[in-house]
């Protein structure tokens, strides 16, 4: 019998990024895989800012850009007839070199320290494959199935199976991050609940290496990343990251309809080949819970939105590196119960509220659809006229999908059992991000005096005692009660008067993945019931 501290089910970009920052921890991981090697399929295709951010803390960030979608390339959304006419509506976003410019430029705490990266799911999957097998602590196996586990107070005992040989894997927790069929989850009984099977397209992924280059400028829609065609089929043309692979969304009955699609949506003869093309529903549905005992469940496993918006992966990798610190706090003997009891809190509730910004998205692009019209692509006062309702609804609703800034970097965990939460707060928006450093939300990104990132000075491991300012303030009652439970603690000293005027506090607890714990302008009253909540002990 093989024994971990951590067994992962599941390595899609949630179950990887969870063993590698695991990995990173030091912490003894199996990564099972029922597949035998990542699979050349269109899922996921944008990294957000947040998730950025934090690949950036486990330093991959600069990795996943290089092998993601070059920095020039434009990041506009177009509506359109075909690629062969002008488009009717084109939203401008930055390319990621351009994001990278503002970026550096704002000093305000709006920005993200990290823009979005696109970059496919077949190529991120190979690239974190090979970052977790080169961690000593991490055993990656693909080609193995989960079949079922028992759990008991010390632990669970999962029976895999590899290549027809069945064995056994002993593990203090168990993480299922395999997706929406979950095996994991179904045999906690977890039920999913919701908006399921809202409608069913075809995924097409071709291969066409002249199309990038050939899109007409002018006469045509130009260069990006998205396009929308108005069409009745709600078909929708996504640039993957090499530039030479397309995916195609569109309700058609079979799949060579879906090549007839390409070639009408293209507009102009191309050499292309199609590559894979497969039915999928969408679904906006969440799970009852994320945890039974020691086994916790992640990412598509519990919790499915529609890719409007694109907060799928993303809200799954956020998953893992919450859950990834609250295991190694608690496998290193200094986590308290409530640690991991704060995982299915924090992150339920932003599955939550993801998949409302998913369905607020989705009926966005819903409504400016139906203004199609059959007779929309002809050259007649009434087709022109249609042609022009479409893409003035389009210029707002469309605008839902692509601009989610609230949800991706404002989300805030509310009540949580390891922050010390106060009543109200600021709204939870879906498109616009307000800086805050309320309890609970992430620490908004600063430049200091020197041009280097507040985020960049913060420890990965453990906590962060922000003494800004230059306050004089006494901390070390509050720093005795955190380093008395054997958590990590450092205490940072930023005299820089940007920080303090942004953040109104001078002092700001901060936990592993930024979230703050705790703010004040004198050290708090009871050191201790701090220092127990932030570290799980709190009664």
């Amino acid at each position: 019998m093989k024994k971990t501290d951590v067994l992962i089910v599941g390595a899609g970009p949630v179950g990887l990024t969870l063993a590698i920052d695991l990995g990173k921890r030091g912490v003894k991981c199996i990564l099972i895989e029922q597949k035998n090697a990542p699979q050349f399929l269109p899922k996921m295709e944008r990294a957000n800012a947040r998730t950025m951010e934090m690949f950036r803390r486990i330093g991959l960030a600069d990795t996943i850009r290089e092998a993601g979608l070059r920095g020039d390339c434009p990041m506009d959304v177009y509506v359109v007839l075909s690629m062969n006419q002008p488009p009717l509506l084109r939203l401008r976003y930055p390319s990621v070199e351009e994001a990278k410019a503002d970026c550096r430029a704002t000093n305000d705490g709006s920005s993200p320290l990290e823009p979005y990266q696109l970059i496919s799911q077949y190529t991120i999957e190979p690239l974190l494959k090979s970052i977790a097998e080169s961690l000593p602590s991490v055993s990656v196996r693909f080609g193995t199935e989960f079949m079922a586990f028992d759990q008991d107070e010390h632990g669970v005992t999962a029976s895999v199976k590899t290549g027809g040989n069945a064995e056994t894997i002993r593990a203090a927790y168990v993480v299922g991050c395999d997706g929406g069929a979950s095996p994991v989850r179904k045999q906690l009984g977890i039920k999913l609940r919701g908006e399921g099977a809202l409608m069913e397209l075809r995924q097409a992924l071709f291969r066409c290496d002249e199309l990038f280059d050939r899109i007409p400028v002018g006469n045509g829609p130009g260069r990006g990343r998205h396009y929308h065609v108005a069409d009745d089929k709600a078909s929708f043309l996504i640039m993957q990251d090499s530039t030479i692979h397309w995916t195609l969304h569109s309700v058609v009955n079979s799949d060579e309809e879906m090549k007839a699609q390409f070639e009408k949506v293209v507009g102009f003869p191309v050499k292309y080949e199609m590559l894979s093309c497969s039915p999928w529903k969408q679904n906006l549905l969440l799970a009852d819970r994320y945890r039974d005992k020691r086994v916790f469940i992640a990412g598509d496993a519990a919790h499915l939105v529609i890719p409007t918006g694109g907060l799928g992966m993303n809200t799954g990798v956020g998953d893992a590196f919450d859950l990834s610190w609250k295991l190694a706090a608690t496998l290193q003997g200094w986590g308290g119960p409530k640690i991991l009891d704060s995982y299915e809190h924090e992150r339920r509730q932003v599955g939550e509220r993801n998949i409302g910004a998913s369905r607020y998205a989705s009926m966005g692009r819903r409504k400016w659809r139906s203004m199609f019209r059959s007779n929309i692509a002809d050259n007649t006062p009434t087709g022109l006229q249609n042609r022009k309702i479409l893409a003035s609804v389009a210029d707002v609703e469309q605008r839902k999908t692509n601009e989610m800034v609230g949800a991706e970097m404002g989300y805030r965990y509310v009540d949580s059992p390891i922050i010390m939460d106060i009543p109200g707060g600021p709204e939870h928006l879906f498109r616009e991000y307000v800086p805050s450093t309320w309890p609970g939300a992430r620490l908004p990104h600063v430049w200091l005096d020197d041009g280097t990132a507040l985020q960049d000075r913060l420890p990965v491991d453990g906590f962060t005692l922000l003494k800004l300012g230059r306050t004089q303030a006494n901390t070390a009652e509050l720093e005795t009660f955190i380093s008395a439970s054997g958590a990590p603690l450092t205490v940072l000293d930023v005299p820089d008067q940007i920080a303090r005027e942004l953040y109104g506090f001078d002092l700001i607890l901060l936990r592993p993945d930024m979230h703050i714990v705790w703010r004040g302008q004198t050290s708090p009253e009871d050191p201790a019931h701090v220092a127990s909540v932030a570290t799980g002990h709190s009664k």
